[in-house]
């Protein structure tokens, strides 16, 4: 999906930030207030990634087939915002992300291989379901194929975490 797609929210928080968007634009045009709009991935960096996890003994690995999400590094996202500032488009709506959408399953094997760690076995996820917070339920019954070209093409930003392969390393 990119920012020409029609936003199809599948969950109350989905279309809660839906409608503040919305409430932004609406905002933005009566006042002739220059908006930008960032639709941003899952943000990890330092403190705040799968590693973190693998270390704290918290880390699940779900089988839930299909089920992808893009996310952002930290320091990327802050690129992308100073990017912006420096190169202003008023009105224009960016999704931020990296290159490679992938399952959480599969970030969190990379996470143990990297730091040394036995894989962790799969959990079905119908049965781990009960077990989750109302924020991770929602978060895996999304599943999203985010582009980020406009961001790229437009804004010239050149990621220094392109996929969450280099992120996690530079993590570790």
């Amino acid at each position: 999906m990119d920012e020409t797609t029609t936003p199809e929210p599948s969950n109350p928080r989905s279309a809660k930030r839906l409608a503040a968007e919305i409430a932004w634009q609406v905002f933005a045009a009566q006042t002739a207030t220059p908006l930008h709009i960032f639709r941003i991935a899952g943000i990890y960096g330092p403190g705040r990634n799968p590693l973190e996890a693998l270390r704290a003994g918290t880390a699940r690995r779900f089988d839930k087939p299909g089920q992808i999400f893009s996310r952002i590094h930290v320091d990327d996202l802050a690129a992308v915002l100073a990017a912006s500032i420096a190169k202003p488009s008023p009105g224009a709506i960016y999704n931020v992300c990296d290159d490679e959408p992938a399952s959480q399953t599969d970030v969190i094997a990379y996470g143990a291989e990297i730091l040394g760690l036995p894989p962790l076995p799969l959990e079905a996820f119908a049965t781990a379901e009960p077990t989750l917070s109302e924020m991770a339920k929602s978060f895996y019954r999304d599943s999203k194929r985010v582009r980020n070209d406009k961001m790229k093409r437009e804004l010239g930003v050149a990621l220094a975490y392109p996929t969450y392969r280099e992120g996690l390393n530079a993590l570790k």
